[in-house]
């Protein structure tokens, strides 16, 4: 077609009308595909939407196969990342972004490029190929692109921060959230706000301000209940799942279980195999917060069937602290240690420090216990290592953040402190910052 446009458009004044004709048939033909590859894709996401993946996936598969219209195959394989996607068929998510950038490529389109890497991004995030997220993020957010481009930034800056997250940089974590929410705010985009509220709950667990890792995913529910009417489920069964995370760090058991089941429920009917091994591990966390291993160890056991099959890492390393305990739990020291080195292996693997620095803490008080004085010191010392790299003190008292349950407060700078010293401090700025500007002299 693009051979016929140039002849004709270079022998204007020579056209014929039957010439005429066969240019314009030429353009018929092409826009009845590309309408034919949006009735199809219009077609697949009504299958999906009524739960019938199969079906759509089948359909979609189609219009990959004979689409020749750049445009139709690129929002075909976005409907075929975030699928497979929400399955948890995490490298199929991948090998279809590849695809999609390679369309966008063709197209040199900033804003069709901007999507694809933002796909690339969340692909490897999922993968828990964290470095590879943060490079992709950034090359999102140096893509000089239009509106379009400047409304998918609040999305880059969650996937972001999320795997600064899974690296345990938390200052760069929440800094990217809090650019994220800034996005959401302005674009008045109250699905990414209630995403991006999930991860902040995640981010204050690890912490262990438990308060706000509460508030959090409240407030995601409330903007659900408030706006999701045609949203789909996974938003209110997600803010459930880090309900029910955060109501077990605070104790309060039976409000974890039934959270926990509400999100299972809705992880069941729409085949949502992330969501099921998440919650399949809370479950096991609660049964193990009352003293219950026997029906703790199964679910873990369940949770890590499906973390493996979909390429969760994170998730495995999270298991095999839960069964480390247990087994702690049952004095069963050996199968224990078994347990910590395998996560030990998956945190080095993947750059999580703070895992790290739960199964040294856990390994000091098994050799402690057993007085190999060798392998006790080691730990220590790999404890004290990690503690100094993730930053984990108070800036001001000089006391481990997360070491307990106490309400913590950032600036605006993201530097985190405890709140009573904070309040303590009065309004003088950041001790950080403040340290971090000051430039030593010269006699």
């Amino acid at each position: 077609m693009g051979k016929d446009l140039l002849s004709w458009s270079s022998t204007e004044s020579q056209t014929t009308p039957k010439r005429m004709n066969i240019f314009m048939r030429h353009l018929l033909v092409a826009e009845m595909g590309q309408d034919q590859t949006k009735q199809q894709v219009e077609k697949g996401l009504k299958l999906y939407q009524a739960n019938q993946t199969d079906k759509a996936l089948h359909v979609w598969t189609k219009v990959l196969e004979k689409t020749s219209d750049p445009g139709g195959k690129f929002r075909v394989l976005g409907c075929l990342i975030t699928a497979h996607s929400e399955m948890g068929k995490y490298k199929e998510m991948l090998k279809y972004a590849l695809a999609q950038i390679d369309t966008a490529r063709e197209m040199e389109d900033p804003d069709y490029l901007t999507e694809g890497y933002l796909n690339l991004a969340r692909s490897n995030e999922k993968l828990c190929d964290f470095q590879k997220t943060v490079s992709y993020c950034k090359t999102c957010l140096n893509m000089q692109g239009t509106t379009v481009s400047l409304q998918l930034n609040g999305q880059v800056c969650l996937s972001m921060g999320n795997a600064f997250l899974g690296v345990s940089v938390f200052q760069k974590a929440l800094e990217s959230y809090e650019k994220a929410l800034r996005y959401a705010h302005n674009n008045d985009d109250k699905m990414l706000e209630s995403r991006v509220c999930c991860s902040l709950g995640n981010f204050y667990i690890q912490l262990k301000d438990y308060e706000k890792a509460l508030f959090f995913p409240c407030k995601a529910a409330e903007l659900v209940n408030d706006y999701g009417k045609g949203w789909s489920l996974k938003y209110r069964a997600m803010s459930q799942y880090h309900m029910s995370v955060a109501y077990r760090k605070l104790d309060r058991l039976p409000d974890a279980m039934e959270c926990c089941e509400e999100s299972m429920k809705i992880a069941l009917q729409h085949g949502d195999r992330p969501l099921q091994a998440l919650c399949l591990l809370n479950f096991a966390d609660i049964h193990r917060y009352r003293n219950d291993v026997d029906k703790a160890l199964p679910r873990y056991e369940s949770s890590m069937c499906i973390m493996t099959e979909i390429g969760n890492r994170l998730g495995q390393t999270q298991v095999y602290l839960g069964v480390g305990k247990c087994w702690l739990q049952q004095k069963e020291l050996d199968k224990a240690l078994d347990a910590l080195q395998r996560a030990q292996e998956l945190s080095e693997a993947l750059g999580t420090k703070l895992c790290s620095l739960k199964v040294h803490c856990l390994s000091e008080g098994i050799y402690r216990s057993k007085e190999r004085q060798e392998e006790l010191r080691e730990q220590v010392v790999k404890f004290l290592q990690c503690v100094e790299e993730l930053e984990l003190y108070c800036g001001m008292c000089g006391e481990s953040i997360g070491e307990k349950n106490q309400q913590l407060q950032a600036l605006p700078c993201s530097h985190i402190f405890h709140l009573q010293c904070l309040q303590n401090n009065g309004s003088r700025g950041c001790p950080k910052c403040r340290r971090s500007s000051m430039k030593p002299g010269f006699v």
